[in-house]
């Protein structure tokens, strides 16, 4: 999530960057414009360092230099033997993951005393720099036979119009409890199709729904626009039928809670504090709620909609980029229309299979005291249990000796929204937007 995070400042310095902003023109404009670009155009390094930095112990600077050099050298190699191949973001992702992996394998290691200075965090540059070459020749010789694979696959889901949206859009929430979203993601907003436009004189070529959006493709945006109608319509209108449907008596703490993580959605387009509301208590929601998102995308589609963000499909991206859309004004009456859908058909799910997602207070006289950070760490195992401290966005990720015996009751009394345990050895925690702050405090107090 670390590169991700950039993306919102350089979308905003593109769109300032067009020069239709009055007071934002000529000379300003142009510096704007030149900075978004420098960022979009550099995606590649940005996800090497950042995932590289996200990766490793302790996010160690080390890591990112090594994701950088590893880059370099990486793209050198594979274009001396094909100067024709394009990897996008994938070179980054694969030398980020890389990087990242190699700093944790020998960040600590031990050279012979006359190479000591070579030891250490400083060795991580210099054997991913050499892993690099390894990567490279590899791509320069195979990754034609990858790229031909994923332009059949784009192509195929292309193809498939307002019913490829559909697949794309459900998939993207069926996905969210591991995560793995964002390697669909990393496909659709960064890797389908391809436009071309000049730049400083020179043919560039923009991948991907999002890069060629802010690039000026006018066919791009397409599989983000349907993105609006939930985020900003959608599920604000589901946490308005669970308050409905939520007891009388528990009715002031649910709409204290669902105001919240509602008007979040709308505004920045994060619904993770949502979802993983009634994610476990109401899977059949959440499954409506993945079909709703998919048929949003198809709609949006068939609408001839393209709208694009930098970071989530908020409010604040749909003002930012809306002179940049195709037909943006009617994401909001389809947006009221499914707010409707989601309503009417969220109450009677509710109520047909009588979910309760807010629950009697249970009486608790067992809350861990101290710290905030000392009552995770309790209810981590203890600090023997806890290997590696880590959060993205809405989750805090952990690495454990053993996951199996940790109540996720104890979680849920500090606020957890949901727990996830992927396997023996790890496991997240869903707390919203303050799940970095709270794997910071985790991280001093061990």
């Amino acid at each position: 999530m670390t590169p991700i995070a950039v993306l919102p400042i350089a979308a905003i310095l593109l769109r300032f960057g067009f020069g239709d902003i009055p007071y934002i023109n000529g000379d300003i404009a142009n510096i704007m414009k030149v900075s978004g670009e420098a960022i979009f155009s550099n995606l590649d390094m940005l996800f090497a360092v950042g995932i590289a930095y996200g990766l490793a112990k302790n996010n160690d600077g080390a890591a990112a230099l090594a994701g950088a050099v590893g880059l370099l050298i990486a793209k050198a190699v594979y274009l001396q033997i094909d100067p024709n191949l394009n990897m996008g973001v994938f070179i980054g992702i694969i030398i980020g993951v890389l990087a990242g992996g190699l700093y944790n394998r020998f960040h600590t290691i031990k050279p012979p005393e006359f190479l000591g200075f070579f030891g250490g965090k400083r060795f991580v540059p210099i054997v991913t720099a050499l892993s690099a070459i390894a990567v490279g020749i590899s791509a320069g010789y195979f990754w034609h036979y990858a790229q031909s694979g994923i332009d059949t696959f784009s192509h195929a889901i292309i193809s498939l119009d307002e019913i490829g949206s559909f697949i794309y859009g459900t998939l993207n929430r069926l996905l969210i409890p591991l995560g793995l979203h964002h390697i669909l993601n990393s496909v659709f907003l960064f890797q389908v199709g391809d436009y071309e436009y000049i730049k400083d004189g020179a043919t560039v070529v923009a991948n991907g729904d999002l890069h060629r959006f802010f690039a000026g493709d006018p066919t791009a945006g397409v599989y983000m626009a349907g993105f609006y109608v939930t985020m900003m319509f959608g599920l604000p209108a589901m946490a308005l039928a669970i308050y409905a449907t939520s007891p009388k008596e528990q009715r002031k703490k649910a709409g204290a809670i669902l105001a919240g993580v509602a008007f979040t959605s709308f505004l920045t387009g994060i619904t993770e504090p949502l979802e993983f509301l009634f994610l476990f208590t109401a899977p059949v929601l959440f499954l409506l709620h993945a079909i709703l998102t998919g048929l949003a995308l198809a709609s949006a589609h068939f609408l001839d909609i393209h709208h694009g963000y930098g970071f989530s499909a908020g409010f604040i991206d749909y003002i930012i980029n809306y002179k940049l859309a195709t037909n943006p004004l009617l994401i909001l009456p389809l947006g009221l229309v499914f707010g409707f859908i989601y309503f009417i058909l969220s109450y009677y799910v509710i109520k047909i299979f009588k979910y309760t997602i807010f629950a009697e207070p249970k009486e608790d006289n067992e809350i861990q005291k101290g710290s905030e950070a000392l009552a995770f760490i309790e209810a981590l195992g203890g600090k023997d249990n806890i290997i590696s401290t880590d959060a993205c966005i809405t989750r805090l990720r952990m690495e454990v000796k053993n996951s199996k015996n940790l109540d996720d009751e104890a979680f849920k009394k500090l606020g957890a929204k949901g727990v996830i345990k992927p396997n023996s050895t790890t496991i997240q925690v869903v707390l919203g937007t303050k799940a970095e702050s709270v794997a910071e405090m985790i991280k001093g107090a061990l």
